[in-house]
């Protein structure tokens, strides 16, 4: 039997694996904004029970600035629940 063993060590991807740590700013300097696009580590799910409905609304809430970035379901939803003559499907328009 053949022992085929490579010569040459395999050279690793830069662009694979973590990314290096950002660099920290110089003592004395202003800090930088947020980032326009939220870290999904700052997310929080929430969920709570909708008492008119009895049942849930699941909320995503930056921990930062305690911001609601997602509600489901929506607050039009929400409302359109608590009238008298609402029905499911009255959301969707089928025809045209």
């Amino acid at each position: 039997m053949e022992n085929k063993v490579a010569t040459v060590a395999a050279t690793p991807d830069p662009n694979l694996g973590p990314s290096p740590p950002p660099a920290r700013p110089v003592k004395g300097t202003k800090a930088a904004s947020a980032p326009a696009t939220p870290d999904p580590a700052d997310m929080r799910l929430v969920i709570e029970e909708d008492k008119a409905s009895g049942s849930y609304v699941y909320k995503t809430v930056d921990r930062r600035t305690g911001h609601v970035v997602l509600q489901l379901p929506r607050e039009q939803l929400l409302r359109l629940r608590e009238k008298g003559d609402y029905t499911a499907g009255d959301v969707i328009r089928a025809k045209a």
